[in-house]
């Protein structure tokens, strides 16, 4: 589906909107993995982490809540770039293959209601929260979170319990990093403020 969305939009700027009327039935799903796949490989496409953070944050919380797939007019016009495709393609295609090779069903009592399926969710809706966060500095603040995205989603979609445990792992370890980091930014800015008052 991704090399088909990038003969299709090859060389224009393309709308959300438009991305989700080809992808069809599980466009919403598709659009948070295709949304997430940037910042888990060397694509140099600066500036998306807030929207797409958003884009998934709202996606992701209405399936959490148990509402039907919608996004406001607004974020359906939200433009992609040209050769966006193409560059994620690029990026992430070996990722995309490793991961697919070994999904399969597994674990069915993780997966096996839409309530759990939900809960799920929201850990995607969390790490799309974290991708728009302005971390400015820090290395992997998007690549960390939009991992668990693509691992959870993923999952989600081929009904694999052990990916989306995984993913949960991969948050725990992302959330102790933020931590530890941001701990390490706190100590600093005390013992400057400490060295400016003499």
């Amino acid at each position: 589906q991704l090399h088909a969305l990038a003969l299709r939009f090859a060389e224009q700027k393309v709308t959300l909107h438009e991305v989700m009327d080809v992808l069809g039935a599980r466009a919403s799903a598709l659009l948070i993995i295709i949304l997430a796949l940037p910042f888990c490989a060397p694509v140099s496409i600066p500036g998306l982490s807030v929207p797409f953070g958003i884009v998934i944050l709202f996606i992701a919380a209405r399936f959490a809540l148990g509402l039907p797939p919608w996004l406001p007019r607004r974020l359906l016009a939200t433009r992609l770039p040209p050769r966006f495709f193409h560059a994620v393609l690029e990026g992430a295609s070996k990722f995309i293959g490793w991961i697919e090779r070994r999904l399969k069903p597994r674990w069915p009592w993780w997966t096996a209601t839409p309530a759990r399926l939900r809960v799920h969710t929201a850990m995607v809706g969390f790490c799309g929260f974290l991708l728009l966060l302005p971390l400015v500095g820090m290395p992997f603040t998007n690549t960390l979170p939009a991992l668990v995205i693509v691992i959870g989603m993923l999952g989600m979609m081929e009904r694999d319990g052990i990916a989306i445990a995984g993913a949960y792992g991969l948050l725990v370890a992302t959330m102790c990093y933020l931590g530890f980091f941001a701990g390490v930014m706190i100590e600093l800015f005390k013992r400057g403020h400490h060295w400016l008052m003499g």
